[in-house]
């Protein structure tokens, strides 16, 4: 009897004696991930509500951008590290070291006394953040099968799509306290990771015993050095590019330092090989190497359109940072809906291919709906119906993703695998967010003047303009000073909070010409995310397996332990295989 055939017919025989965990075992392992993965998506949307007031505080407003900057390399660069040395030393002491470095991070943040000590406070909290998501991927596929794992990986989307929410709301509130206990508000902000973050450690040190096959390694400490060499520079251009100049010389600088540094990568790469930090034969597989690229674009259109809307919804609508965050909620409703269906319907009927297709689809067409529909004066409830779309869309493809790559490849490359994938579309991410926004501030100047010219048709606009009292009252000199400029958007693009309190008639052109900007920028959205429409329809579906990760491992091990082809084992070698790594405990729940 073959290998395959005594596996499935001892499965079928006695469910739970190869290591498979009951429903409510995952459930209890899946506490301790879903609170990891809080932790580093609610530091995401956070900081972003309350950077303005930290920076005036901190006396560096113009260096703000570095706090988001420097979280942003180091996760994005720490991610496949993670998925790599988990690979090789286990799941859960590299996840316990991940919260560990983020509650530190957390923790000096509360005490930095300018910008650059809180940008470095915060490339550490990024250290242990780039492990929270990949690594809570990845345990969940060595858990459950990937024909059951689609409808537990919506959780993770409810967690996501929940602290989008309620970042900007905590956000908000810690910040505009002067002071809670004794402490800047502000600071509050980071500490609340702490008390999460200890029961974090807690419940993960307690329930979660995921079996680990031993592998003999190298680890590829040199290519992780040249992707940290060719990374950083590029991203660091891509969040600074704006202010510095695509074409001026820092950032050709960086641009050349990240082409040498992604090279040498790659050539590393190709030396280390099985033991490389993203062994390149992954990329032998259609299936890896389509599904990245998706990913790529994905995340480009998925982190471009979350970062446009609330800027649309804060300046064109004049909402705060915290009623933005409610006013997303017709996305994140979108996400959590279409990723709870598609992860159902995944695990009754095998099929997966048709969800992302789906996805990117209805992704596509909110924002073409978008181009064509949204303006200055547009309402509310119709803008919300086209972010549920765009969140419909997300959901079907996020998850979706994942299972596909961890599906096709090989259940040792189980932490690599899945931490590329989110490398990869964080990478995509970081991307999209500095291209679009670049877009739309380098446009709006155009289309503010092009708005300005319109208004002189306009007789309300014309009114205020000639009215003495509008021209009197003091609110209304930022408007003034910026028509004697001959309308110049400069000043707007520093600080634009003066468009909510000066006359409405006045503010009209400049509300106008962002709309217009961000409404631009929504087609071309658009039109990079059907490249990824046309590649997903490539991508081949294969049959998910019914195996968790670790007992797909387990079963790897025992063939390479076979010796030469052609040796077969027997079902009871094969089960005592398995049960040799189940785990032992599984907290309370294993009773």
């Amino acid at each position: 009897m073959s290998t395959e055939v005594a596996v499935e017919s001892t499965s079928k025989a006695e469910p739970r004696s190869s290591g498979e965990l009951t429903h409510r075992q995952i459930l209890t392992i899946l506490g301790g991930l879903l609170l990891g993965m809080f932790l580093a998506a609610l530091d995401q949307t956070v900081v972003s509500t309350a950077i303005r007031t930290i920076a005036d505080d901190l006396g560096g407003l113009s260096q703000q951008a570095w706090a988001t900057t420097a979280f942003l390399i180091t996760s994005t660069i720490a991610t496949p590290l993670y998925g790599k040395l988990s690979d090789i030393y286990g799941r859960k002491p590299l996840f316990l070291l991940a919260i560990s470095i983020f509650i530190i991070g957390s923790i000096t943040c509360t005490f930095a006394q300018s910008m650059y000590q809180l940008a470095a406070f915060r490339a550490l909290q990024g250290i242990g953040a780039g492990g929270l998501f990949s690594l809570a991927l990845t345990i969940l596929g060595d858990i459950v099968p990937p024909r059951e794992r689609a409808r537990y990986q919506g959780l993770f989307l409810a967690v996501f799509g929940t602290s989008s929410v309620l970042g900007p709301v905590i956000g908000g509130l810690l910040s505009g306290q002067a002071t809670i206990w004794g402490i800047d508000g502000w600071r509050w902000i980071f500490l609340v990771n702490v008390p999460i973050g200890l029961l974090a450690l807690i419940v993960v040190a307690k329930v979660l015993n995921v079996p680990h096959t031993p592998r003999s390694h190298r680890i590829d400490w040199p290519g992780a050095i040249m992707l940290a060499v060719g990374l950083v520079p590029l991203l660091l251009i891509a969040e600074q590019g704006r202010e510095w100049g695509w074409d001026s010389g820092r950032a050709w600088l960086c641009y050349g330092i990240g082409a040498v540094g992604l090279i040498l990568f790659v050539v590393l790469e190709n030396y280390y090989k099985d033991d490389a930090l993203l062994p390149l034969r992954l990329f032998k597989s259609s299936v890896f190497s389509l599904v990245t690229i998706v990913g790529v674009i994905v995340g480009m259109g998925m982190f471009g359109g979350i970062a446009l809307l609330p800027q649309f919804l804060q300046i064109v609508h004049g909402a705060t940072p915290i009623e933005s965050g409610y006013l997303m909620l017709p996305l994140v409703a979108g996400i959590m809906v279409s990723s709870i269906t598609s992860g159902q319907l995944t695990s009754r009927t095998g099929k997966y291919k048709i969800f992302p297709i789906i996805g990117v689809a209805l992704m596509v067409a909110a924002m073409v709906i978008m181009y064509f529909r949204v303006n200055v004066d547009i309402p509310l409830w119709e803008l919300d119906l086209y972010m549920a779309m765009f969140g419909l869309g997300l959901g079907g493809c996020m998850q979706t993703l994942v299972l596909a790559v961890q599906n096709a490849s090989p259940a040792r490359d189980m932490g690599v695998v899945t931490a590329s994938s989110t490398f990869f579309r964080q990478l995509g991410g970081t991307l999209g967010t500095a291209i679009f926004l670049s877009i739309v501030f380098s446009t709006v100047p155009d289309k503010i003047a092009s708005a300005f010219t319109a208004a002189q048709s306009d007789p309300n606009f014309m009114a205020a303009i000639s009215d003495p009292a509008v021209r009197a009252n003091p609110v209304n000199a930022p408007f003034f000073a910026a028509q004697a400029g001959g309308a110049n958007a400069s000043g707007v693009l520093n600080d634009s909070a003066f468009l909510q309190t000066i006359d409405p008639r006045l503010a009209h052109p400049f509300l106008v010409g962002f709309s217009d900007s961000i409404v631009l920028t929504f087609i071309i959205v658009a039109a990079i995310l059907a490249v990824a429409f046309i590649l997903v329809l490539f991508v081949k579906e294969l049959p998910l397996r019914t195996m968790s990760g670790a007992q797909a491992a387990a079963q790897e091990a025992a063939e390479a332990a076979a010796g030469p082809a052609g040796v077969t084992m027997t079902a009871e070698a094969v089960t005592a295989g398995f049960a040799a790594i189940a785990p032992t405990t599984v907290g309370a729940a294993a009773a």
